[in-house]
């Protein structure tokens, strides 16, 4: 987080491409390490039953950030302080809460609960006890080494499945404006206000469904639905693109939708995996995927250029959203130690 932060910090102040290019690297390179950091962090205080809801509650910080980042952007850019423009205020007063946060969190959040003395002792020693009990039960699963791991076909194809996935999300998110503005014909900032759709139904999708999930203790249909439903107004935007109401209902409806199967689709490797192995496998899925977005905006790029047609895009990102969600239920994630027990 420190290391993000000051990155993004010292973007303000990039005046050549290459600069900028480095930049660019080192926040990839900081961003690519925290998030799998942040996953297995999560499994070390939630036990597997409750696991789907604790990612859910981590993610819908990403569209709350947008809620909240895409006014105070707008605003920046407009503003010139100390002969600086107002892009680059924008990266300092980004990169500045990440820096402040990370070094509270290095000093106050501990490893694992055993180490918190913030806890109330009663609760420290019952959720170790409830930890440790799921740890000696997990070890009735086979113990991967992480190239095994890596070589195990259930994880190639949740790695596919992710890489496709951020293909369509995305290629979907650097385009989006764009799509909008051409349906609709609307103004810049109706656009904008429009855009906080999906954001307002991608926190409310990703709680419910992270709770459902543990509720039924089923995570392969709470990831793939999503996915297939996104899929499924992408396809049917390409039918109705030229009647404005519709399109722009099902192209946010989408996008919206998207957000809910994150929560139970990390929390299918923690089943699968030993802690050591889930750790690589969370940054080898992590890093392989964001290659999709790099695929998904160059594809959707080519296909508008060649059919001069938003359809073919469209069709491409419905087309990916349907195949990610295939890949995950054809997986068979079943919990033969015991460790997945229903919530209440």
């Amino acid at each position: 987080m420190i290391s993000w932060g000051m990155v993004t910090i010292l973007t303000a102040f990039v005046h050549t491409a290459g600069q900028f290019y480095a930049a660019r690297f080192f926040l990839g390179d900081a961003e690519s390490s925290f998030f799998p950091g942040m996953i297995v962090y999560l499994t070390h205080w939630f036990c597997a039953r409750d696991r789907s809801r604790a990612i859910a509650c981590l993610y819908a910080a990403n569209p709350a950030a947008a809620l909240i980042g895409s006014p105070l952007a707008g605003w920046l850019l407009g503003v010139h302080w100390q002969s600086l423009a107002g892009w680059r205020w924008l990266f300092i007063l980004e990169g500045i809460p990440a820096v402040v946060v990370g070094i509270i969190t290095y000093f106050y959040m501990t490893d694992r609960p055993a180490q918190a003395p913030w806890l109330p002792h009663d609760e420290r020693d019952w959720l170790v006890s409830e930890l440790q009990a799921e740890l000696q039960a997990k070890k009735k699963i086979r113990n991967y080494t992480i190239i095994e791991a890596f070589c195990d076909l259930r994880i190639l194809r949740l790695i596919f499945a992710y890489f496709l996935a951020l293909t369509g999300a995305l290629g979907t998110i650097y385009w989006i404006p764009t799509f909008v503005k051409r349906l609709s014909g609307f103004p810049n900032r109706t656009v904008t206000s429009l855009l906080l759709i999906p954001a307002l139904m991608g926190i409310a999708g990703m709680l419910i469904n992270g709770w459902h999930s543990d509720r039924t203790a089923e995570r392969h249909w709470h990831s793939a639905i999503p996915l297939v439903a996104a899929g499924l107004m992408f396809g049917l935007l390409t039918a109705f693109r030229h009647e404005v109401p519709l399109a722009i209902a099902c192209f946010l409806l989408g996008s919206g939708f998207l957000y809910s199967y994150y929560p139970a689709f990390w929390a299918i490797p923690t089943m699968m995996l030993s802690d050591a192995a889930a750790a690589a496998t969370f940054g080898l899925i992590n890093s392989i995927g964001q290659l999709g977005g790099f695929a998904g905006n160059y594809a959707i790029g080519l296909l508008n250029d060649r059919t001069y047609s938003l359809a073919a895009s469209f069709a491409f990102i419905a087309l990916v959203y349907v195949a990610a969600g295939g890949l995950i239920l054809s997986l068979r994630v079943r919990d033969p130690a015991g460790v997945f027990q229903r919530s209440n």
